[in-house]
This record gives structure tokens, C-alpha cells and sequence, in this order.
């Protein structure tokens, strides 16, 4: 091996230049840090990192190509209660490793130790950092970037949204590969969405409590690490950075934005009780929110927290999304738990990585999308991040399902989440697509599931059918299930055509959870995200067509309503949108606090709303002028110009001006 010279303080990670490979690791408690270099055989070599710039450890080795496979030994007391937890019998991945090779299994060689350090190597359980060069030929690609007032959402997950297609090359299916593949592209252009968010994408693990009931983590909130790519997705793992690559620039040239969920708030070290990857034994004080006992604030429900209040943490994750745009040219991100991002502990508008960001022409030219809260004090901040952020809005999924399948909700509130929920976003500067509208996600019931089960199912998920929200403001019209009477059956239909109708033409910017659009069912399990099999999977064999036609009809309307694509807030008198009773006429201030579940929505002063989410048939006069129901509430041909609209128990109708 030729010998390791001091080399550069940055970039992050391992990064490969002309004549050589150079190497850099954050540590700001580490007393000594060895790079461990592995040959074909797994023999290794362990050489001591010979230069350091402030908290930066750094070397350069001539010669070193991709593909070679390393990691770190790194000293320094071993002392928990003041948080420090450095055992060089432990290999650790570099925290922005590109490639990471192994499996993450439940083995108590991982554990870093208790009261004392653990003595045992792990180095032969295989966990290990692979070099990785970045060359690719981008060609023409250049990102969409489709406004926000013209944004349609799609969230899905790279396996289960083509894992059951019948139409894809089998040995592509499941992967990145199927993202950019002619039967999807089509699948989205007809849908007529307009951003592909995916579930993470960065390698993740599966928690050792899974892995013992014989169960592994789907959904990929577990990240091990964020630089690198996640390889189950890839038709060949060895190339999955360019099969993402590839996918990333189809999607682009059909106009589709691609945005990643990551995860910047806790790791797959979980708790003290966890196993030991990267961060707890490079430098667990710096990295993680510490208590004065050296033990987690778990502010996640996961076991530990980042520290984004510490700047080489905060350098860390912006240097790590400047690399999912600049290596994979992604257009946005939805941060997971992103109460996180802003705590001081307390929560922020000024918190450093929000700062970072948005001091970055980079990253504040994308779409930014939150989830505003995490489960520690004062997590709950709807309403209360800095622009560039959108944020999930459950203020308008939950007043949504309470409207259609409770009924228990006024006028006015409703009104207020269907006119992006103002009260709550309408500050700042921001507009009103910050209101990043759903009424399903991935974590909780699909839009099926809402209409079936007034009760969460998640037996499953070996917890006694304790995970999972309680409060779901679904209804199942009368029978517990997906089985039903014909009624029931109907009924279902007409409140899922409510649901969607709300969603896809309210003010803000809509998010569909892929399979909605087509019928799937998670059979009442409303926490799936240890269900890697046909539960979640998207069965393409029973595509309910009609609602699929129903759906992008919808979208497709979206597009043409000047009051929702220009991104401006509704004004009084504007022309934008005009509030009226079951006679066609403006609301009294009575009528939107005590009338009844029925409204008429006018918006552009060309397309009107019908909404009728009583128990009864209900006929509602049409304001003055010539309306026709347009698809998907009435057939291409022949529309018929009608004054009252009949409408049906829990319905909705959409007219045109003609």
C-alpha cells in the first residue's frame, strides 16, 4: 500500500481524485482515528489518519481506486455518562460512504458495549464502505421545474409501486430501474402528476426487534447511511447509483420531478441498547442529543436524535443534501420528522441547518417539503417553518375525513382547509401551495382502508395491535371490512369520490399516495411499515379503472383552474372563489358555523362545486347561468345544462359554465 499523506480537509467522505483517493471523517472527541483498508480476501490493514484540521481528520492515499472497501477504528475515552462512547474494536462506516456493503444483522458483535467497552472485533461480520467514483453523462437533463401552483404530488415506494407489474421486464421490477421505464412514464402522464416523491432511498436497516419476529423494515425510515444509495432497489447493485441516474433523467425528460423523503433526525443505532454502525462510535456526543446522563433525548419515538444544533452535524447533512441534487439531480425533499431540523433544543425558525439552507441558492431553489413535528416537547409546529418550506398539512386530512365520513365539522372550518388552511400558512411571505394537502400517506390508512375500517387492523405487525394511530376519522358505512352489500359498496365509492374531489381541487399543493388512485387496500393495517409483501405491494391485477379515470380527470381539471394554479391567496370579491348555500346563494355568517353539510365552491367564476355530505338526497339550485356536470361526473358526449343539481347522500358534483 503506498503510504497515506496528510491530504485535504474536504470534500465529506471518501472522495476519489487523478492519482489517488482522499479520505476525511468528523470527530470532535476522537483521540486517534485508523482508516481500515480490506483487499479482495477481507484481509485488512488499519492506518492511522495523519492529518487534522479542526474537526476533521483527513489523509490522502495515492494509488487508492474505487471499489476498494474501508472503514474506521476510532479512539478516544470510553466515559457515558459525558456521552462518550469511542471503541476501536469496532468497525464503523464512514457517516458518507457512497456504497455500503453488508447486512446490518441483528449480532451482538454490533453492540459497542455497557458498563465497559465490548472487547469483541466485528470487522468479520462484513459491514464496510466502498469507494465510489461519480462520473456520469447527464447528456441534456435539466430539472422540470414545474411551479408550485402546477404541482401534483405522487407519493410512493420504489419497490411497492412495481414489484406486482405485470407490464414490466420481470428483472426490473421493484427497482429504480421500473421508475423510468416507458409503462410507468405512461402511468404518470396519464395520471397527470407532476412530482414523484419516493420513501427513502438512502441505505436503511432493518431494527433488530423486527428482525427476531422474522419481519424487516419497509418503508426505509432507519437510515444507516444517508450518502449512499439504497441497493435492495437496484436490478444490479453493484450499479445502482446510474440505474437511479437513469430513472432520474426519464422522469425528467416527461416532465415529472423527483422528490426524496430523507430522514435527518435519528439513526439506526436507535438507543443505548442498539447496535453500534457509524455515528455512536465516531462521535455519539457530537452527533446525537445527549442527556446529562449521557443517555438519548428521543424526540423521534426511535431511540435517539440528531444534533442539528452542533455545526459540524449541521455541515454534515447540508453537505449530504448538496449530494442527492448534485449526484442525482433531485428536485425537492420531504424531511422526515422535521421538528428536528429546527430544535435548539427549543424549536427554531433560525436553527442553523434551516440557515444553512436557506443561504444556499442550491437547495433553496427546491421543493422543500416538511413534516412538521416530532414527539418531544414542543414538536408540534404546523404552520410554523420558514419559506422556502411547504409543509404536511394534517390540519386538512383530518378536517377532510371529519367533514365526508364524520360529519362532524362546520362549514367554515372546512372552507378554511379547503382554501389552504390560511389561518395557518398566510405569514411571511409564504403562499398558499405551503400547504402540502393529503388525506392519506403512507403512515396510516389508504384511501380504501378510510372508507372500510373504522378500526386500525395491524396484527400483523407483531404488537398486539398497539402501533399505529387510533385516531382516524375513517368510516367503514356500516360493515367492517372491504366485503360489503351493494349499498355499502356505493356508498363507499361515492365518499372516496368526495375525498378525492376535495383533495385534487382545493387550494395548496395535493399529494396522492400512490394506489389511492386505483383501489389498493392495506386490509386495515394502518402502520405497515414492517410489511414487505403483498399487504403493501400494489396489485396491478385489480386496478379498479373506473376510479382511475376518475382520478385523473381531476388532475387533468386541476390544471385548467386559474384559482388554484396561480399560487395566490383568495381574496374577498376577487374572482377567485365565491362561497354559496343550497340555493346558489352567497352564506350568511350563520350558515357557517350551525348550517348543514351541504356548499356549492365556485372558483375562476367557471367551475362550481357541488358538495352534499349529508345522510340525505339533497337538491341544491345552481347559481345563475348554464352549467353542465363535466367527466369524470358526466359523459363525454351530450352534456345536459341543468339548474338543480340532485344530489346523492355523501356526494359531489363537478359543473362547467357553458
Amino acid at each position: 500500500m503506498s503510504k497515506l499523506t496528510a491530504g485535504k480537509a474536504t470534500p465529506h467522505g471518501a472522495h476519489v481524485q487523478r492519482d489517488g483517493v482522499n479520505f476525511t471523517l468528523f470527530s470532535a472527541h476522537a483521540e486517534r482515528v485508523e482508516l481500515c483498508l480490506f483487499d479482495d480476501e477481507g484481509n485488512e490493514q488499519r492506518v492511522d489518519l495523519p492529518g487534522r484540521t479542526g474537526n476533521i481528520w483527513h489523509g490522502f492515499l495515492a494509488g487508492a481506486k474505487p471499489g476498494l472497501h474501508y472503514g474506521y477504528r476510532v479512539h478516544g475515552p470510553w466515559e457515558p455518562a459525558r456521552g462518550h462512547r469511542f471503541n476501536p474494536a469496532k468497525l464503523l462506516l464512514d457517516p458518507c460512504a457512497r456504497r455500503v456493503e453488508g447486512e446490518t444483522l441483528d449480532n451482538p458483535l454490533f453492540h459497542g458495549g455497557y458498563g465497559a467497552p465490548d472487547p469483541h472485533d466485528n470487522a468479520a461480520l462484513g459491514l464496510r464502505s466502498v469507494v465510489v467514483h461519480d462520473n456520469y453523462d447527464w447528456e441534456e437533463d435539466a430539472p422540470p421545474r414545474i411551479p408550485w401552483g402546477n404541482t401534483v404530488i405522487y407519493e410512493a415506494h420504489v419497490k411497492g409501486l412495481t414489484w406486482l407489474h405485470p407490464a414490466l421486464p420481470q428483472e426490473i421490477r421493484g427497482t429504480y430501474k421500473a421508475l423510468g421505464h416507458p409503462v410507468m412514464i405512461n402511468w404518470f402522464k396519464q395520471l397527470g402528476i407532476t412530482a414523484l416523491e419516493l420513501l427513502p432511498v438512502a441505505h436503511f436497516a432493518s431494527e433488530p426487534r423486527l428482525q427476531r419476529l422474522g419481519l424487516s423494515n419497509y418503508w426505509g425510515y432507519n437510515p444507516l447511511a444517508l450518502f449512499a444509495l439504497e441497493p435492495r432497489y437496484a436490478s444490479n447493485p453493484a450499479q445502482a447509483i446510474n440505474e437511479f441516474r437513469d430513472a432520474v433523467k426519464a422522469l425528467h425528460q416527461a416532465g415529472i420531478e423527483v422528490i426524496l423523503d430523507i430522514v435527518l433526525n435519528h439513526s439506526a443505532e436507535s438507543d443505548l441498547d442498539g447496535p453500534t454502525f457509524s455515528l455512536r462510535g465516531i462521535d455519539n456526543r457530537s452527533y446525537y442529543w445527549t442527556r446529562e446522563d449521557g443517555d438519548y433525548h428521543n424526540w423521534t419515538g426511535c431511540g435517539n436524535t440528531l444534533n442539528l444544533n452542533n455545526g459540524d452535524v449541521v455541515d454534515y447533512a447540508h453537505a449530504c443534501l448538496r449530494y442527492w441534487v448534485e449526484t442525482f439531480h433531485v428536485d425537492g425533499f420531504r424531511f422526515d420528522l422535521a421538528s428536528v431540523m429546527g430544535r435548539t433544543p427549543e424549536f427554531s425558525q433560525q436553527a442553523p441547518l434551516f440557515n444553512a439552507i436557506k443561504n444556499d441558492p442550491l437547495l433553496r431553489a427546491l421543493k422543500l417539503i416538511a413534516e412538521p413535528w416530532d414527539i418531544g416537547p414542543g414538536g408540534y409546529q404546523v404552520g410554523n417553518y420558514p419559506p422556502p418550506f411547504a409543509e404536511w398539512n394534517d390540519h386538512f386530512r383530518d378536517a377532510t375525513r371529519r367533514f365526508w365520513l364524520e360529519q362532524s365539522l362546520s362549514l367554515g372550518e372546512f372552507a378554511g382547509r379547503f382554501a389552504a388552511s390560511s389561518d395557518v400558512f398566510k405569514r411571511d411571505g409564504r403562499l398558499p401551495s405551503a400547504s402540502v394537502n393529503l388525506i392519506t400517506a403512507h403512515d396510516g390508512f389508504t384511501l380504501r382502508d378510510c372508507v372500510s375500517f373504522d378500526h386500525k387492523h395491524n396484527e400483523a405487525n407483531g404488537e398486539d395491535n398497539r402501533d399505529g394511530t387510533n385516531s382516524n376519522h375513517s368510516f367503514n358505512h356500516g360493515t367492517e371490512g372491504l366485503s360489503g352489500s351493494l349499498d355499502v359498496i356505493e356508498r363507499r365509492r361515492a365518499s372516496m369520490h368526495a375525498l378525492l374531489t376535495t383533495l385534487l381541487l382545493s387550494q395548496g399543493t395535493p399529494m396522492l399516495l400512490a394506489g389511492d388512485e386505483m383501489g389498493h387496500s392495506q386490509h386495515g393495517n394502518n402502520n405497515a411499515y414492517c410489511q414487505d409483501n403483498a399487504l403493501t405491494w400494489l396489485d396491478w391485477s385489480q386496478v379498479d379503472s373506473g376510479l382511475v379515470t376518475f382520478t385523473a380527470a381531476l388532475i387533468h381539471l386541476r390544471q385548467r383552474i386559474p384559482a388554484l394554479t396561480r399560487d395566490a391567496w383568495w381574496e374577498e370579491g376577487d374572482g377567485n372563489v365565491a362561497w354559496l348555500n343550497d340555493e346558489g346563494q352567497q352564506l350568511t355568517p350563520q350558515a357557517w358555523q350551525n348550517g348543514v353539510h351541504r356548499l356549492q365552491i365556485l372558483l375562476s367564476d367557471s367551475v362550481l362545486i357541488t358538495l352534499n355530505a349529508t345522510a340525505e338526497v339533497a337538491e341544491m339550485a345552481l347559481p345563475a347561468g348554464e352549467w353542465c356536470a363535466i367527466p369524470p361526473f358526466a359523459g363525454e358526449d351530450n352534456p345536459v345544462i341543468v339548474s338543480v343539481w340532485h344530489g346523492p347522500a355523501h356526494g359531489v358534483c363537478v359543473f362547467q359554465r357553458s
